[in-house]
């Protein structure tokens, strides 16, 4: 049983819900934290506090209370606009938000005051008057996911999020019309914006890895969807289900997956469940800062770059946008006072991903800190540090070799997790891998932490030496994993809270470091 607004019907819902929020008191640049699942509701909320001129703070609860709460330090904000469970949090720590005095219950008040979903629409429908603003006025504050170190909010502007709807639909060819199922609860608001109609799937979006793929498989034939975005985790399960039980997708012509490299196993297994010939998955590479930057289609990785990646090359997020500057500079850990300042590395060289563009970010909310580290200014503009390293091929096309903070600085030289994971997730019974370093920098004894696919994990002693030989052969055939000379293995990596698929290394290392000190 689906529930469904026209998009005339969320236009009026969005006026009346803006209304609401003017005529209690909430003005342009009020920080407003959204915390509710996504829905209608959800879509309607985020377009409501656009038209009221408010900034909608959105924060990944799956990143835990007490890093919730120090999100909402950093904030201050004005008001939520929650579920009950998160007002009655709200309430009971009331001390750690003390500015919190617009406050809107999404479904049954308990035991505080304010309006409700409800009470908030107001009246009949009549036309907004809703405040000016610029393409420069803050429209939102988005977290990172915190996967590498402490979430920060990054502030968007409204200017920023239209250009990142003409660049998605440009480049893409996305028409109105179309069906999406955005296993991504953001997404759904680039939908509206673009005349797509948005059909929300079931399933916990802060657990992408545990989706059920009979859900999102009845979503898209029963709906017919042409276009689908989420994380690789989500096409990780629905696509092995589907492979398994014969099923394939006759509407979808479309799948976009980021939040990290997809395996090229799950690109082959997307393609055997495309029934139509110009159906294909597509790479977005960028970030919260910075999205999108670049983009390569299925097709393209398994015709002319999977077997580069397979032999150590790194993942080729290939082409840029029209619009997006990209440069890679010389890896520095340290802020870069000025572009004249750094040194642009040549063709075929790995360096520090920078960019710059309409949908790069200009800075943290409150965190000048973060914000000098992370931007490099030039002129009147700036670039972004995607905190990510890569090179560009002959073809001029972009290569993501990892995250800068997981190089492993070894005696001999650097290693690139991205470069050396690849060689042994090639072993048939490796699901995923993670390189690691034991020790400070530059004096780091690299490490590789396997985790087996299901059945696959060695149960005794035997297996194990078994195992780990096999892995050891492969790691001394290639000149990028000779030195490393242990192997460790891990029933479940620990990987992040939004997409359940960028491997949390820093644990990971101090997890290995314990390991070794207890076999020592």
């Amino acid at each position: 049983m689906y529930s469904h607004l026209t998009f005339a019907q969320l236009e009026q819902e969005t006026d009346r819900l803006a209304r609401g929020l003017i005529e209690m008191g909430v003005q342009p640049g009020h920080r407003m934290v959204l915390f509710v699942p996504p829905s209608l509701e959800f879509i309607a909320l985020t377009f409501a506090l656009f038209k009221a001129g408010a900034v909608g703070v959105l924060i990944d609860p799956g990143m835990g209370i007490k890093n919730v709460f120090r999100c909402l330090n950093q904030v201050d904000p004005d008001g939520f606009i929650a579920v009950s469970l998160a007002q009655a949090a709200r309430k009971l720590f009331s001390s750690k938000v003390p500015n919190a005095r617009f406050n809107v219950t999404v479904g049954k008040r308990w035991f505080w005051s304010g309006p409700n979903y409800s009470d908030l629409l107001g009246g009949p429908w009549t036309p907004l008057d809703a405040p000016d603003t610029k393409s420069t006025d803050p429209a939102a504050i988005i977290f990172t996911s915190g996967s590498t170190g402490p979430a920060k909010g990054v502030l968007y502007e409204h200017g920023m999020f239209a250009a990142q709807v003409d660049d998605i639909r440009d480049f893409y060819d996305i028409q109105p019309g179309e069906i999406d199922l955005p296993g991504f609860p953001l997404f759904a608001l680039f939908n509206s914006a673009m005349g797509v109609t948005t059909v929300i799937p079931d399933m916990d979006p802060s657990r992408p890895a545990q989706v059920d793929p009979k859900k999102i498989i009845e979503a898209i034939n029963d709906q017919g969807i042409t276009q689908a975005f989420g994380s690789p985790a989500i096409w990780n399960a629905v696509s092995r289900y589907c492979v398994e039980q014969g099923v394939q997708f006759p509407t979808l012509k479309r799948v976009l997956s980021a939040g990290a490299p997809v395996p090229i196993a799950v690109i082959e297994r997307m393609h055997k469940v495309f029934t139509s010939d110009d159906a294909d998955i597509h790479t977005p590479y960028g970030a919260t800062e910075s999205l999108p930057v670049a983009s390569i289609s299925g097709r393209q990785v398994l015709a002319e770059t999977a077997e580069q990646t397979r032999s150590g090359g790194g993942t080729c997020v290939g082409e840029l946008f029209p619009g997006i500057t990209v440069r890679v500079i010389e890896i520095s850990y340290d802020p870069i006072p000025s572009y004249a300042d750094v040194q642009e590395l040549p063709t075929g060289e790995i360096g520090e991903i920078i960019v710059q563009g309409a949908v790069a970010t200009r800075e943290y909310f409150q965190r000048p800190d973060g914000t000098l580290a992370a931007k490099i200014p030039d002129g009147e503009s700036f670039w972004h540090r995607m905190g990510d390293v890569g090179y560009f091929d002959e073809r001029g096309r972009l290569w993501f070799c990892g995250r800068k903070a997981h190089i492993v600085e070894t005696p001999a030289g650097r290693m690139f997790s991205v470069r050396c994971e690849a060689i042994f997730n090639e072993h048939p019974r490796v699901f995923r891998s993670a390189l690691v370093g034991v020790g400070e920098r530059p004096q780091q004894k690299p490490v590789i932490v396997i985790e087996p696919e299901a059945g696959a994990y060695p149960e005794d002693e035997p297996a194990r030496k078994k195992f780990t030989a096999e892995l050891a052969e492969r790691a001394a055939g290639n000149p990028l994993t000779e030195s490393i000379e242990t192997i460790l293995f891990h029933r479940a990596l620990p990987v992040d809270v939004r997409h359940n698929v960028k491997i949390s290394r820093e644990k990971l290392s101090v997890w290995a470091t314990q390991q070794l000190r207890a076999t020592s």
